[in-house]
């Protein structure tokens, strides 16, 4: 078997698996697969319409298409060919389109009385110019001028060397050279103006944001469930990875409220814990319902797309005052209310452990580094005239740490809460130079919405270099997304500013590590809470 053949075979069988695992919902297969042909769908495109916005658009929605249609591909082994087929009907619709155009725009301008120029024809003789010049100035002055001269002097030699003081062979000769010159550097320019038009990752990435919101073909073969299901693990896995991690600091509170009620003693702080669970929930769950609602609407209404970004924005104003007034609300109420339901109720904190100063309210350890306890947290329901946990890793409803912290009220280099802030912060809110969280506010900031420097959401992104999101994008610089506002938006640079290449190497790492720091803390103070403070 020749090494030609084993090549193409080893690229069938590798199509077939990346079909496999799209057909199973796997959007990264299918961004293997825009990455894999895009470059060749992009160039049969251009060569036949000769205009590379109106090629890259013909090529996305060839991708578009053929992700609804790909439970008809019969034979997976051929799905080049196959996105060839689409491809080649659909630039033949848009040169009927273009003809019939043409042929109204002919027909009116056959009515106008005034030959004027139209400023589309301005617009093309400038690009013209434009790219004379770039060939032209490549050229030694040398060859440039007679060449210049010989074609405006009606191609007369004489007039030519005239004009230069030269004699006829001279310049004979150096139009010879000009010419061969200019014929290399045009074919320079063409190579390079190719290969600098070639599809990259903004290509694959706005394929992918434009199938975001479609849902995944369906196997008509069992076969082709059962591998799709296996080949589209590791994309499951991801995906579950990054709503895990984005809405980690949310888990964390739960823990949170969980040691709460195990140390809760009164029908009244009970009920109180259950109202801000469920405050907190329910105001996480019509954020990210509004958010996905506008998304919605503004990929179905293009023309109010930007009213709908801005009610984005609004929104996740919304849930930053709604979490910061409902923390202070629990730092408040919850110490308010032991201390009247302990007049109330003075039975019901009979326990050793239930006094204001038990000891086993709090874990402090008795090593100290520069006086602060290495560590200290805080276990007991807050009490009226309690102070925060501060140490070099600290908990509580309100914890200071000088490495780490983790609470409702979290401060630290490292700070993990409902709030947290912090160099590296992780939260329902998280506000620090990296931040995570369901709103993450800071110089780099991953979650269902951020609002950064370089801002990286699932829902809505607001950045001011850059912003990347499965909806709202909106920067200074640059955005991708499938509503995207920026100077540059969708294109090759957008993806080079965004870092997009870096990112999508590294940012499931750094989830997984958050996730980490964000659930084992929550999980191992929720058990000894309940260990020491729960009513047995």
């Amino acid at each position: 078997m020749s090494l030609f053949k084993r090549r193409v075979q080893y690229k069938e069988s590798a199509d077939t698996s990346l079909v496999l695992a799209s057909i199973g919902g796997d959007r990264d297969a299918f961004g293997e697969i825009v990455s894999r042909y895009q470059s060749l769908l992009c160039s049969l495109a251009y060569s036949s319409v000769g205009d590379l916005k109106h090629s890259e658009d013909i090529a996305q929605e060839t991708f578009v298409d053929a992700w609804r249609k790909l439970d008809t591909l019969a034979e997976p082994e051929k799905l080049k060919a196959w996105l060839c087929g689409i491809l080649r009907f659909k630039v033949s619709r848009y040169r009927r389109k273009e003809s019939r155009h043409n042929n109204s725009d002919s027909a009116e301008l056959d009515e106008q009385e005034s030959p004027q120029p139209q400023v589309d024809e301005t617009l093309i003789r400038e690009q013209e110019q434009t790219l004379l010049w770039q060939t032209l100035q490549q050229l030694p002055e040398t060859y440039r001028e007679p060449l210049i001269l010989f074609y405006r002097e009606q191609r007369s030699v004489e007039n030519v060397a005239a004009e230069l003081d030269l004699t006829e062979a001279t310049v004979k000769q150096r139009l010879s050279r000009g010419r061969k010159a200019l014929q290399t550097a045009m074919v320079s320019f063409v190579e390079d103006t190719l290969s600098k038009s070639k599809p990259g990752a903004s290509f694959t990435t706005a394929v992918l944001l434009a199938i975001s919101t479609i849902s995944a073909p369906k196997a008509k073969a069992t076969a082709l469930g059962i591998g799709a299901a296996h080949t589209g693990s590791a994309f499951k896995w991801a995906s579950l990875l990054t709503v895990f991690a984005a809405f980690s600091g949310l888990i964390g509170s739960f823990f949170s409220v969980r040691a709460s009620l195990a140390q809760s003693r009164t029908r009244s702080e009970r009920r109180l814990t259950i109202k801000i669970v469920a405050l907190y929930l329910g105001i996480a769950l019509a954020f990210t319902l509004a958010l996905y609602l506008l998304k919605t609407l503004a990929l179905g209404n293009s023309v109010n797309a930007q009213g709908y970004a801005i009610a984005s924005q609004l929104v996740v104003f919304a849930f930053v005052i709604s979490y910061l007034y409902l923390l202070s609300f629990m730092l408040t109420r919850v110490p308010q209310l032991r201390a009247q339901q302990r007049l109330a109720f003075p039975q019901a904190f009979l326990a050793e452990g239930d006094r204001p100063d038990a000891k086993r309210r709090e874990f402090k350890t008795r090593a100290t580094l520069l006086g602060v306890p290495v560590l200290h947290f805080k276990l007991g329901m807050p009490e009226p005239g309690d102070k925060p946990a501060v140490g070099w890793v600290a908990g509580g409803d309100r914890a200071y740490g000088l490495v780490f912290a983790w609470g409702g009220w979290a401060v630290a280099p490292v700070s993990v809460g409902i709030v947290s802030l912090g160099f590296i912060s992780i939260g329902a809110l998280g506000i620090g130079v990296l931040s995570l969280g369901a709103v993450a506010i800071g110089v780099l900031g991953l979650g269902a919405a951020a609002v950064a420097y370089k801002a990286y959401a699932s829902l809505s992104a607001l950045g001011w270099q850059s912003a990347l999101s499965g909806g709202f994008s909106i920067a200074q610089d640059a955005a991708l997304g499938p509503v995207a506002f920026a100077t540059t938006s969708n294109s090759e640079q957008a993806a080079q500013l965004t870092n997009l290449t870096a990112f999508n190497h590294h940012y499931l790492w750094v989830l997984a590590v958050m996730s980490v720091l964000v659930i084992v803390p929550a999980v191992w103070h929720s058990k000894v809470v309940r260990q020491r403070m729960g009513q047995k």
